[in-house]
C-alpha cells in the first residue's frame, strides 16, 4: 500500500491530525518552545543537541513536511527494487507451479512451500540468475530423500533422476550426506527437521556451496558452466511426503551470508522508512511530556503510559498515518516490528516486556485501521512461529523462551488473542507448534555434551531388568550412572522452563472471564479445538492431512496441565465441584448431542442407528427426544460437496498442484512449511442442541432437540442456564446432580482423551526405539570388549578391528544416551507419566458411569475404551525401567478397576461397533491375565463378576475370536499342567527373544480361582461342557489338519531341486496353527484336571462322545507327530525362520498331560474307560506311548525300561521340565497300555465288515435310527446329532437312535408272535 499524502487532511478512527482551521488551536496544547523540544526529540533524534536558534520551529503545521523529508530513501534504494544484472524473471520469486516441474506435487498456497507426492518430484523457481553471487534459503520440515540445488532451464528430470543427476544441475543431499552433479561424493553434514540450507551460487568465480544453520559447508563444486544461455534456477528434487519451504527473499534470511544477494529483493526503501518511524516511535516510550513544569522527562520505556495527552496523541497518529500500510508486509513486520518485540523481551523482565508488548499492541489498535491490525497481527503470529519452529536448539534454550515469552505477551492482550483465536491460531497457522519442544539430532550442536558430561547406559537389555548384570553394578558404573542421572536432570529443569511458557499460552486460550464485549476466548478456542481434533480424526491414513504425532503428544501434555489448573481453580472458588483428581466425562454428553463427534464410531454402531433404535430409552431416561426429521437424515455425509456455503468458499485458500497446470484444490491441512496453511473444510455430522423454552423444564417434560453446527454454538449452549443445563442436557438418573466443574472444562478433557487416541499413543511406542537402539549397541559393545579379552596378543590385526569397533560402538552409544535423556525429559518423564496416568483414570470414570446407563452405554464413542487400554499399554511398558507404573498413586485400585471393565466388557452384547473394538478388549485381557500384578486384579473383582467372566469364556469358540478366548484360558492354567512350567521353549533357550516383555514370554502365574470358578460352571450346567468342549473339539481338529497341510507343503517346497523360497506368511501361519494346538491341548488338559467326570462318568449323555472324539484326536497328533523319519520330524530339523516355536515337546507333552488325567488320576472305573475307549481307536499305536520315553518298541512285560536313546526324543532327557514325579506317572500309564493292550489282543474276536459301522469302518454297529432304520456305531452318530437331525443316506429326520441289539431283539420277537 502506498503512503498517504502528508499535507491533506484526513482522519484515522477518532483523532483528526490537523488542518488550517486547526493551528491555532493545536500549537496551543503545550507551549510552543516545549512542543518544538518534543518534536525534536521524537522526530530528529540526530539533532536533538542542536542549539535552539539554529534550526527551524517544529510544530503540528510543518510535522508532515518534516517527515517527509526525515523518511526520504536514496534513489539507489528506490531503484534497486526493480531489475537487477546478474538475474531474470519476476521480481517476487516463487515456485513455478505452472510449468518447471516434474512428477506430481503439493504447492502451498503462498507458492513457497511443497510436499512431495510421487516418487521424485521436481520443480524450479520462477526466477533465474546468470551474473553475480545470489544465495537462498530452505527450511527443512522433513529430514527424508531430497536433493537441493541449481539447475539450468535445459535440464530434463523424471521420476527417477532429479537435481543434480543430469549435466548442468548441482544438488545437496544431506539425509545420505553426498553431493550430486550426474556422479556423487560425500559431502558435508546430515540435516534434520527444522534445519535451514543456504544454496550460495558465485557466477562470477564459477563456484557452488552449501551452508547448514548459517555453517559453511564448504564448496561443493567449481568450473560451472557460465556464459550465452547459461542461468541457474533454484530447483529441488524431493520423494513422496518430504516437504520443504522456501525463502528467496520474500522474508528476512535467517543466515544472510556477506557478498550474496538473495534473489528477491528486501524492499529496501520501506525497510529504511519503517526502521526510522520505528526509531521515533520508541522515541515517544522513552520520553515524558512534563507540561505543569515544562520540560522532557526520560523514562524507560516499559514505564510510559498512554494517559491521553493531546501533544502525544496527534505524535502518535502521525507516527502510525505511515507506519501502518508498511506494518502489512511480512518482510518488514519481521525484520522491524519482530525485532523491536524481541529486544523489549531480551532486554528486560517478564513484567516489563509485557508492559511494552501492551502498550504498544493498544496503539496499533487504537491508531490503525481494523484490516491493517489484522494484516499486522498475522504476519507477526507467522513470524513467530517460523522462528520458534526452526530456532536452533542452544544449551540455555534462550531462543524458545524468548519467542514464547514474546508469544504469552500478545496473547495477554485481550483483544489481539481474541483475533488470532478466532482468524489465525487455528485457521491460518498450526499453534500446535507452539506446544512443541524438537529433538535436537545433533548433540553436540544442542549444547547436551556440556549439560551431561558423563553418559551412561543401562548393562543389561529390556528383557534383563531382574538379571544378575544389573544387580551386580560396579562401583564405576554406579558412579556414572548418578553423574549421568544429575545431568538428565539439569536438562529437564531447562526443558520445563519451556513448558511452563507453554502452559501460560494455553490457559490464556481457556480464559473465559475476557467475555466484555464478546465471546471469552476459551468458547473461541472450543470451536477451533473441535475443527483441529475433526481434522485429524477425519484425516487418518492420509498424512498430509495430519498433525504430526510428535506435536500431538506436546499439545496434549501441556493441554492437560492446563486444563487440570482450571479446573482446581474452579473448584477452589466452588467448593461443590469436584477435583481435577475426580474428573469424568458425563454419559449424557455422548447422547445429547452438544458435542460433535463427526463420524467417529460410537459403542452401539452409527448414531443415526442408536438415535432410531435407542429412542424411547432416550425419552424415558432422560427426557429427550431426537427431532423427526433427525431420524429422517442419515447423516450430513450424504450431502452434495458441490452445496458449500458461501462463506466457506469465499475463506477456503487456493493451492496449486502442479501436474499439468494448477489446479484448484482444498489445502492439505499439515503442509510442513512455515506458514502452515489451513486444511480443506470437513462437514459437520450432526450434533444436536436444545431448542430452548423459555421456561424451566420439569422433570416429566420431554426436550426435543434438533441439529446445530459447532460454530453457531453460544456459550449458553454450552455452560447451559438455569432452564438449560447446557451440554449436561439430558441427565440419566444415574448421575449426580451437581455438576463437576465447568461444562466447558468436560468439552475440552473429551477432546483430549481423543487427541490420545487419534496419534499420541503411536508416538509413545515409537519414541522407545531410542532406548532399543541404546540396548542393542550396549550389547553390541559388550560383545566387542569380551571378543577383546579372548582375543590372542599375537593377533594384532584383530585387536585392531576389535578396537575400531569399540570405538565406533563407544561414541555412538554416547551420542544415544545425550538423545535418551532429551527423550526422557521431554517424553518419558514423572510429569508425563502421571498425565497418562490421569488420562487413563478419567477413561476408567467415564466408562464406569456410562456402564450404569444400561442401554444408552452404546452411545459412547469407542475412543475411550481403547484410550484406556492403551494408556495404561503405554504406563506398562514405555516409561519403564525408569518409572515403575507400581510407583503411581492408587495403582492397585485402578488396575482392579480396568479388570473389572475388560472382564465385564469383552463380551458386552451392547458393544456391537467396529471388531477392532471387540478384538482389542480380548487382547487386552488376553495380555492382562499373563503378569502377575494384573492377574491379581483380576481375582480382585467382585465374584460375581468374575464368575460372569469365566461363563463368556466358556461360551462355544464359534462366531467369535476364540484364539484370544483359548489363550485366556491357557494362561489360567499355565504352570499347573505337565511339564507346562516353562517361560520359554527348551529348544529356543539359546536364542534371544525380540522383547522379554511380550505376554507370551512372562513366568507362568496360574489362577486357581478362576479354575475353581471354571470347574463350578462346567459342573453345575449341563449344557455349558457339552458346548464347550465340542467346539474346542472342532478347532482343535481344524487347527492341527491345517498345520499337517502346510506342513506338507513346506517339505514338498523344500526338496525341490530348483532354488526356492517359502512364503514368510505360509511359515507364520504354520507356527500359528501349531501354537493353536498346543494351546487347544492344554485347555482340554486343565478341562479334564478340573472336572474329568466330563469325560468319564457316561451317566451323562454326552461323556462317551467326548471321549472318543477326544481319543481319535489324541492319537491322530501322537501318530502324526512320532511316526519314524515323519514328515514332522524332516520339517523340525530344517529349523525354518517362522517355525521356531514347532518342535516335539510343547505338543507332545501337552498330550502326554491329558493321558495322564485319563489313564492315572481318574477314578478305577474312569481309567478303565478311558482305556478302552482308547484301545478301541483303529488309530491307536502302542508305538507312539513308548516314543515318548525315547523307546522304538514297548518293553518286554515285567522287564525295567532301558536308558533312552540320546538321539531320540525322550521325556527323559528334559529333566529341568519334567519332575520325577511326572516321569513315573509317564511310565505308570505305558505299562499299563502295554498291559491293556495285550489283553485287549487276546479278548479280540474277529468282526465281519458287514458288522463294521458304514461311516468310520472302525467300530461294530451298535446303534439304529428312527424311523429310517439306518446304522451306525454310537460315536458317530452322536457326534452328528451335535450339529445335524438329518440321517446320514436318506436325510429323513432322526427322531430317535436305539441300541442296535435291542432293535434287532424286538424285531425276533414280533416275527415270533
Amino acid at each position: 500500500m502506498a503512503s498517504k499524502g502528508a499535507g491533506m487532511s484526513f482522519s484515522r478512527k477518532s483523532y483528526r491530525l490537523t488542518s488550517d482551521t486547526e493551528k491555532s488551536r493545536v500549537t496551543g496544547i503545550v507551549p510552543e518552545k516545549l512542543l518544538n523540544d518534543y518534536l525534536y526529540r521524537i522526530f530528529s533524534p540526530d539533532h536533538v543537541s542542536t542549539v535552539a536558534t539554529s534550526r527551524t520551529p517544529l510544530n503540528f503545521q510543518n510535522l508532515p513536511e518534516h517527515l517527509d523529508q526525515l523518511l526520504q530513501v536514496d534513489n539507489e534504494d528506490e531503484e534497486s527494487e526493480g531489475q537487477v544484472e546478474g538475474r531474470l524473471g519476476p521480481s517476487t520469486v516463487v515456485l513455478d507451479h505452472t510449468g518447471g516441474f516434474e512428477g506430481l506435487l503439493l504447492v502451498d498456497d503462498d507458492l513457497l512451500g511443497v510436499i512431495g507426492h510421487s516418487n521424485f518430484g521436481t520443480i524450479r523457481s520462477t526466477t533465474c540468475v546468470y551474473k553475480g553471487k545470489w544465495v537462498y534459503e530452505v527450511l527443512i520440515s522433513s529430514q527424508g530423500l531430497m536433493q537441493i540445488g541449481w539447475c539450468t532451464i535445459n535440464c530434463r528430470f523424471n521420476q527417477e533422476e532429479g537435481v543434480g543427476d543430469t549435466h548442468n544441475s548441482y544438488a545437496y543431499d544431506g539425509n545420505r550426506v553426498r553431493k550430486w552433479n550426474v556422479t556423487t561424493t560425500n559431502y558435508g553434514k546430515a540435516w534434520a527437521a527444522g534445519d535451514i540450507v543456504s544454496c550460495l551460487i558465485d557466477l562470477d568465480d564459477g563456484t557452488l556451496s552449501f551452508s547448514l544453520n548459517g555453517v559453511s559447508l564448504g564448496t561443493a563444486f567449481e568450473d560451472l558452466s557460465r556464459g550465452p544461455g547459461m542461468a541457474y534456477f533454484p530447483a529441488i528434487s524431493l520423494s513422496f511426503k518430504e516437504s520443504v519451504a522456501f525463502n528467496f527473499g520474500s522474508r528476512p534470511l535467517r543466515y544472510p551470508v556477506a557478498g550474496y544477494r538473495p534473489l528477491q529483493d528486501p524492499p529496501r526503501a520501506d525497510l529504511v522508512r519503517a526502521q526510522k518511524l520505528l526509531g521515533c516511535f520508541r522515541a515517544v516510550l522513552r520520553v515524558e511530556l512534563d507540561a505543569v513544569e515544562g520540560r522532557l522527562v526520560d523514562k524507560e520505556s516499559s514505564e510510559w503510559q498512554l494517559q491521553g495527552q493531546p501533544t502525544v496523541l496527534l505524535t502518535l497518529a502521525h507516527i502510525f498515518h505511515r507506519f501502518a500500510p508498511l506494518l502489512r508486509k511480512v518482510y518488514l513486520v519481521e525484520a522491524v516490528l519482530m525485532s523491536f518485540l524481541l529486544g523489549a523481551v531480551e532486554a528486560g523482565t517478564p513484567v516489563q516486556a509485557q508492559s511494552v508488548v501492551r502498550q504498544v499492541l493498544d496503539l496499533l489498535w487504537l491508531f490503525m485501521e481494523d484490516y491493517e491490525v489484522h494484516d499486522c497481527l498475522k504476519q507477526l503470529m507467522m513470524s513467530l512461529l517460523r522462528l520458534y519452529r526452526f530456532s536452533p536448539i542452544v544449551p540455555d534454550l534462550s531462543l524458545q523462551i524468548h519467542y514464547l515469552r514474546l508469544t504469552i505477551a500478545i496473547l495477554r492482550h485481550e483483544k489481539s488473542r481474541k483475533f488470532l483465536l478466532s482468524n489465525v491460531l487455528f485457521d491460518v497457522l498450526r499453534s500446535a507448534v507452539f506446544f512443541y519442544i524438537k529433538s535436537p539430532l545433533r548433540v553436540e550442536e544442542a549444547g547436551l555434551q556440556e549439560l551431561i558430561p558423563t553418559t551412561w547406559w543401562p548393562h543389561s537389555g529390556r528383557e534383563g531388568k531382574d538379571s544378575k548384570e544389573a544387580k551386580d553394578e560396579t562401583a564405576e558404573q554406579r558412579q556414572r550412572r548418578r553423574a549421568y542421572e544429575r545431568g538428565c536432570q539439569r536438562l529437564k529443569k531447562r526443558i520445563e522452563v519451556v513448558e511452563e511458557l507453554q502452559v501460560q499460552i494455553l490457559k490464556l486460550l481457556l480464559n473465559n472471564k475476557d467475555d466484555n464485549g464478546g465471546e471469552a476466548s476459551r468458547y473461541i478456542f472450543l470451536t477451533k479445538f473441535r475443527k483441529f481434533l475433526q481434522e485429524n480424526a477425519s484425516g487418518r491414513g492420509n498424512m498430509p492431512m495430519l498433525c504430526p504425532p510428535e506435536y500431538m503428544v506436546c499439545f496434549l501434555h501441556r493441554l492437560i496441565s492446563a486444563l487440570r489448573c482450571c479446573w482446581d481453580e474452579y473448584k477452589g472458588a466452588n467448593p461443590h465441584a469436584s477435583f481435577s483428581e475426580e474428573a469424568y466425562i458425563p454419559p449424557q454428553i455422548f447422547y445429547n448431542g452438544k458435542v460433535d463427534y463427526f463420524d467417529l464410531q460410537r459403542l452401539g454402531g452409527l448414531l443415526s442407528h442408536l438415535r432410531k433404535t435407542l429412542k424411547d430409552d432416550l425419552a424415558s431416561k432422560t427426557n429427550i427426544l431426537i427431532d423427526p426429521l433427525e431420524l429422517q437424515a442419515t447423516t450430513m455425509d450424504d450431502l452434495d460437496e458441490d452445496e458449500e456455503p458461501a462463506p466457506a468458499a469465499a475463506q477456503r485458500p487456493t493451492q496449486a498442484l502442479a501436474i499439468g497446470g494448477a489446479l484448484p484444490l482444498p489445502r492439505p491441512g499439515w503442509l510442513s512449511s512455515p506458514t502452515l496453511g489451513r486444511a480443506n473444510r470437513f462437514l459437520s455430522t450432526a450434533a444436536v442442541s436444545l431448542m430452548t423454552p423459555r421456561r424451566p423444564l420439569s422433570t416429566s417434560e420431554k426436550v426435543k432437540v434438533r441439529t446445530l453446527s459447532a460454530e453457531q454454538r453460544t456459550r449458553e449452549d454450552i455452560e447451559g442456564s438455569h432452564w438449560n443445563e447446557g451440554l449436561l442436557l439430558g441427565r440419566p438418573p444415574e448421575e449426580p446432580e451437581q455438576p463437576l466443574t465447568e461444562n466447558s472444562l468436560l468439552e475440552v478433557l473429551d477432546g483430549a482423551v481423543m487427541m490420545y487416541n487419534l496419534s499420541v499413543h503411536q508416538q509413545l511406542g515409537k519414541m522407545v526405539g531410542v532406548s532399543d537402539d541404546v540396548n542393542e549397541y550396549a550389547m553390541a559393545l559388550r560383545d566387542t570388549e569380551d571378543k577383546l579379552r579372548r582375543c590372542p596378543k599375537r593377533r594384532k590385526d584383530i585387536l585392531a578391528e576389535l578396537t575400531k569397533s569399540q570405538k565406533v560402538f563407544s561414541e555412538k552409544l554416547d551420542h544415544l544416551s545425550r538423545r535418551l535423556a532429551w527423550v526422557h525429559a521431554t517424553v518419558y518423564s514423572q510429569e508425563k507419566m502421571l498425565d497418562i496416568y490421569w488420562l487413563l483414570r478419567v477413561c476408567l470414570r467415564t466408562i464406569e458411569h456410562g456402564d450404569r446407563t444400561g442401554s444408552l452405554f452404546a452411545f459412547m464413542p469407542e475412543f475411550y475404551l481403547s484410550v484406556a487400554i492403551n494408556s495404561y499399554s503405554a504406563l506398562k511398558n514405555y516409561f519403564g525401567p525408569v518409572h515403575s507404573m507400581e510407583e503411581l498413586p492408587g495403582y492397585e485400585e485402578t488396575l482392579t478397576r480396568l479388570a473389572a471393565i475388560l472382564a465385564k466388557h469383552f463380551a458386552d452384547t451392547r458393544i456391537v461397533g467396529t471388531a477392532d473394538i471387540r478384538d482389542s478388549l480380548m487382547q487386552a485381557l488376553a495380555s492382562y491375565v499373563c503378569y502377575p500384578h494384573s492377574l491379581r486384579a483380576v481375582e480382585r473383582i467382585p465374584e460375581e463378576q468374575r464368575i460372569a467372566m469365566v461363563r463368556s469364556l466358556l461360551a462355544p469358540y464359534e462366531q467369535r475370536p476364540w484364539a484370544q478366548t483359548n489363550w485366556i484360558l491357557v494362561r489360567l492354567w499355565r504352570g499347573c499342567g505337565f511339564g507346562y512350567r516353562y517361560t520359554r521353549l527348551p529348544h529356543l533357550l539359546k536364542t534371544k527373544p525380540e522383547d522379554a516383555n511380550l505376554p507370551s514370554l512372562q513366568k507362568p502365574c496360574p489362577s486357581t480361582l478362576l479354575q475353581q470358578h471354571m470347574a463350578d460352571l462346567l459342573r453345575q450346567d449341563p449344557d455349558v461342557a457339552p458346548s464347550f468342549l465340542n467346539s474346542v473339539l472342532n478347532q482343535l481338529n481344524w487347527a492341527f489338519s491345517e498345520f499337517v497341510g502346510m506342513i506338507q507343503e513346506i517339505q514338498q517346497a523344500a526338496e525341490r531341486l530348483e532354488r526356492n523360497f517359502v512364503d514368510s506368511r505360509q511359515l507364520k501361519v504354520c507356527a500359528t496353527c501349531f501354537d493353536l494346538s498346543v494351546s487347544l491341548l492344554r485347555v482340554l488338559e486343565m478341562t479334564i484336571t478340573l472336572v474329568p467326570e466330563i469325560f468319564l462318568d457316561w451317566s451323562q449323555p454326552t461323556s462317551e462322545m467326548l471321549l472318543r472324539r477326544l481319543a481319535q484326536l489324541l492319537n491322530q497328533v501322537l501318530n502324526r507327530v512320532t511316526a519314524e523319519r515323519n514328515l514332522f520330524d524332516r520339517v523340525v530339523t530344517l529349523r525354518l525362520p517362522g517355525l521356531e516355536s514347532v518342535d516335539h515337546y510343547p505338543i507332545l507333552v501337552a498330550v502326554t498331560g491329558i493321558l495322564v488325567q485319563l489313564l492315572v488320576h481318574g477314578p478305577a472305573s474312569g481309567t478303565e474307560r478311558a482305556t478302552s475307549v482308547l484301545l478301541a481307536d483303529p488309530c491307536f499305536q502302542l508305538r507312539s506311548i513308548c516314543y515318548l520315553l525315547g523307546q522304538p518298541e514297548p518293553p518286554a512285560s515285567g522287564t525295567a525300561l532301558p536308558a533312552p536313546d540320546q538321539k531320540r526324543f525322550s521325556l527323559q532327557s528334559y529333566t529341568d521340565y519334567i519332575s520325577v514325579e511326572e516321569l513315573a506317572q509317564v511310565e505308570q500309564m505305558l505299562a499299563h497300555l502295554t498291559s491293556a493292550s495285550a489283553q485287549a489282543a487276546a479278548a479280540s474276536l474277529p468282526t465281519s465288515e458287514e458288522d463294521l459301522c458304514p461311516i468310520c469302518y472302525a467300530h461294530p454297529i451298535s446303534a439304529v435310527f428312527q424311523p429310517c432304520g439306518h446304522k451306525s456305531c454310537k460315536a458317530c452318530i452322536n457326534q452328528h446329532l451335535m450339529n445335524n437331525k438329518d440321517c446320514f443316506f436318506c436325510k429323513a429326520t432322526i427322531v430317535s437312535v436305539e441300541d442296535w441289539e435291542k432293535a434287532a431283539n424286538s424285531s425276533a420277537t414280533s416275527s415270533a408272535a
